[in-house]
């Protein structure tokens, strides 16, 4: 049965982790607006067509309005996002999310990062060289891939990474859509919007130099700010999002490299190409979880087929981003790949704001790795690296490595 006669289950799973599903290829050809069965047992539609999925990530009429009554679930669960009420809290578009952007992205400059980057490399120096000292083989995604970006966003927000096993769980409830029951979200989402409000209100009182103290020093809404529940819920959304995204990637960048030494070999022999090595990595990774999701206020048309009003339309950026139409010789890693318009930090107004960020931190993995463990190998065949199972972002369940 071909994939226009039957509805397919999603996310649609590969055979190997760093493989894609033989699927993408068939619908991108074959079936771009396809009907696809979620955890939750509800239906969406699936796009996989780069051309289609770069529109519609740009087109104000497809919202992130998920919690409309007749919007399809994620999971049966309700995990895979924030709760409703959190989602709702943050002006999905138009001036008020605009203004949001740039209140929030001033911490996300290119300027910002430049000067963050003499900092992340100390910290990843420190991360391999303990590495190094428990012995080979290791695991890079524990040693090197989860604390990195959570210190850097820890740094950045001013809490503590000593809570960081706190952070990785709460996380994982809100972008996980199969693995924990209802009462387990709930109680998690209370416990990580209690402990971020305690935070707030340690620094209203101590301020620091960090984007949380600068929010609240602007004021609210009347002085041109955000509101506190405002404030409170980027604290949550960017300590998800600014380390569970990038530590996985770091993990499935280096993994990638490994598994065809010649590309680790091309790297040292010129460390000029890794800037357009990461851009490739994020490009070509087929393990990015679930996509992006959106909810459609009125009736479209896309590829030729009509959406009705309350379509749930689900983007795959992976899957676009090895359209043959939009990139030559779309299935093979090119490490010079330049330009690389790739969809990995989604596009339009709603396009990844810590984007910079998570650049900065893979280049500064791969210039470390490449300085400090030009030997590294992956432990294993890359045909036994495992998926993590259900989560929203992808990922590996570890990344043994020796050197």
């Amino acid at each position: 049965m071909s994939v226009n006669e039957q509805i397919l289950n999603y996310p649609i799973a590969g055979d190997a982790a760093l493989d894609p599903p033989a699927e993408w290829a068939e619908l991108r050809g074959r079936c771009p607006v396809a009907h696809v069965k979620l955890p939750s047992g509800d239906q969406a539609t699936l796009l996989t067509r780069y051309e289609d999925v770069r529109k519609v990530l740009a087109d104000p009429r497809f919202t992130r309005q998920l919690t409309a009554p007749d919007a399809a679930r994620l999971s049966a669960e309700g995990g895979g996002v924030f709760s409703s009420e959190f989602a709702q809290i943050i002006p999905d578009g138009g001036e008020e999310h605009q203004h949001w952007r740039r209140l929030v992205g001033k911490w996300f400059t290119a300027k910002r990062m430049a000067a963050l980057r003499p900092r992340m490399t100390r910290i990843a120096e420190d991360l391999i060289d303990d590495m190094v000292e428990r012995g080979a083989p290791g695991d890079l995604k524990a040693s090197l891939g989860f604390p990195l970006p959570v210190y850097v966003i820890c740094d950045m927000l001013g809490v503590p990474a000593a809570d960081r096993d706190r952070f990785s769980y709460w996380s994982d409830t809100l972008l996980n859509l199969t693995r924990y029951s209802q009462a387990e979200i709930e109680a998690a989402q209370g416990e990580f919007f209690a402990y971020m409000s305690d935070h707030l209100t340690v620094k209203r009182q101590q301020p620091g130099e960090d984007l949380l103290s600068e929010l609240i020093a602007i004021g609210g809404p009347e002085d041109g700010g955000l509101s506190d529940i405002q404030i409170l819920v980027t604290g949550m959304g960017l300590l998800v999002a600014g380390h569970e995204t990038t530590a996985n990637m770091i993990g499935k960048m280096v993994a990638m490299l490994l598994a065809d030494r010649s590309r680790w070999e091309s790297l040292l022999a010129d460390p000029a190409l890794i800037r357009t090595a990461v851009e490739e990595t994020l490009r070509l990774d087929s393990n990015a979880g679930f996509g992006l999701p959106r909810y459609l206020r009125e009736e479209t048309e896309v590829s030729g087929t009509v959406l009705p009003r309350g379509t749930t339309v689900v983007c795959s950026m992976a899957a676009a981003n090895r359209d043959e139409s939009a990139f030559d010789a779309a299935a093979e890693m090119d490490l010079r790949r330049s330009p690389n318009p790739h969809l990995a930090f989604g596009a339009g107004a709603h396009s990844c704001l810590g984007q910079a960020l998570a650049r900065t931190e893979l280049q500064v993995v791969l210039e470390v790795l490449l300085r400090k463990l030009p030997s590294l190998e992956l432990a294993v065949p890359v045909e036994e690296l495992e998926r993590v199972e259900g989560l929203a972002v992808g990922g590996l369940r570890t990344v043994p490595v020796r050197w």
